[in-house]
């Protein structure tokens, strides 16, 4: 992901633009280490491996003490330099942002948890090929949220919001495929309700990598798209 973020180029102030740089750098490598912990999560699920299961868990820690620093560094900014325009945008987005990477990481935990479990009862049950599926397009919607925010780029924000859109209705497929196989066949009824569980938290992480796109919307344009139609929010974005 290159950091060529148009905010951390213009202000007077050498002071705030590294106050502002330093938080920024701390936000993307949260986000590249929440981005492995999805991918790490999933890979564990799919080779059952133990090991990189409990490691997910683990990682969870240090992502949540980057979503506290990243909030102490926020609020100093905004204490002492009193940000405006698309200063005080990028500070809010950012704050927001944040809560929801460091939600992506308690989602890839879960699916962790889960793996650990289902490595425990040994077998592959129904769901994994949907969760594979499903699994690698939200790793990348992931990187594409996080690589919008860092060059502040609408146009590949809309891309993530639009690949929400498609999640959803696998997830929505993937879920009635999987209720069929239980109804016909309720004696897996227990690991398949866990897989169930993975392709739900797989379809919470793309609503949070929807939410980090929105807030890089919100910065170059000055909009709150949330509670927007796709239709909209396309045509702002596309407005110059």
């Amino acid at each position: 992901m290159s950091l060529n973020n148009p905010v951390l180029s213009h202000h007077i102030s050498s002071q705030f633009n590294e106050e502002l740089q330093g938080v920024t750098t701390k936000f993307m490598t949260m986000g590249g280490l929440v981005e492995q912990q999805v991918a790490n999560a999933i890979r564990a699920l799919l080779d059952t491996d133990t090991n990189m299961a409990i490691d997910v868990q683990f990682q969870d820690n240090v992502v949540n003490r980057y979503e506290r620093e990243i909030d102490e560094g926020l609020t100093l900014i905004l204490a002492r330099r009193h940000p405006a325009a698309i200063d005080l945008r990028m500070v809010i987005a950012m704050s927001k942002a944040n809560t929801d990477l460091e939600r992506i990481g308690d989602e890839a935990a879960k699916i962790a948890r889960i793996a650990q479990n289902l490595c425990e009862e040994g077998g592959s049950p129904r769901g994994y090929m949907e969760t594979r599926h499903i699994g690698n397009q939200v790793r990348v919607m992931i990187h594409d949220a996080l690589d919008a925010f860092a060059r502040v780029d609408a146009e590949q924000a809309l891309k993530v919001l639009l690949a929400d859109a498609d999640i959803d209705r696998e997830y929505q497929s993937a879920t009635r495929t999987l209720m069929t196989y239980m109804i016909e066949d309720p004696r897996h009824i227990s690991r398949v309700l866990n897989v169930m569980w993975v392709l739900r938290s797989l379809e919470r992480i793309g609503d949070h990598a929807r939410n980090i796109s929105e807030q890089v919307i919100y910065i170059a344009k000055g909009l709150d798209v949330r509670h927007t139609s796709l239709d909209e929010i396309e045509e702002h974005v596309q407005r110059r």
